[in-house]
């Protein structure tokens, strides 16, 4: 386990990284943790006193790396862009599922399946993270639909959200 201090910081213009409040992990730190790597990878531990598992890091370049810090997590610490957090963190091996509704419902459109299953799973993740935090069944059935629909034209997530923010149906 490795454990250092950090500030929740945000985004200006980034993308679809715009406005993300994240902490950086420093590249001694991400090495310690998994030594040579440059890809995304998960951790688990805590920030502060809120426990944390299959959080991913993502790589900013220059060998460090950023843990986006959600809505649900900040609002959990009761902290936003500025404050500091004390992070204990290790490698996490969870390999995470879709959930099973949103498979069944893509096994439906073999096509949205295989273009799916041909994903790397850190962008299969996303669909599934998606639907999986939706808060009622009348939202989890919508983001299927969306996903489903997305995947058969062969659009990955960002192309998705883009399409869904243009039409406002989400």
């Amino acid at each position: 386990m490795v454990q250092f201090a950090a500030t929740i910081l945000q985004f200006a213009k980034q993308g679809e990284k715009t406005g993300w409040r994240y902490i950086k992990i420093p590249m001694p730190v991400a090495q310690q943790l998994k030594p040579g790597n440059k890809k995304s990878f998960r951790v688990k531990g805590k920030l502060d006193d809120l426990r944390i598992k299959g959080v991913g890091l993502l790589p900013m370049g220059e060998g460090d790396f950023i843990m986006a810090v959600n809505a649900s997590m900040r609002k959990a610490l009761r902290k936003e862009k500025g404050s500091k957090l004390i992070v204990q963190i290790e490698l996490d091996n969870i390999k995470p599922k879709p959930p099973a509704e949103l498979i069944e419902c893509l096994k439906d459109e073999p096509a949205a399946y295989v273009f799916f299953k041909k994903l790397s799973p850190s962008h299969r993740n996303y669909f599934g993270n998606w639907v999986r935090i939706a808060r009622t069944e009348e939202t989890k059935a919508k983001r299927i639909a969306h996903c489903v629909s997305a995947l058969s034209k062969k659009n990955d997530f960002g192309q998705m959200m883009r399409s869904i923010k243009k039409y406002r149906t989400i």
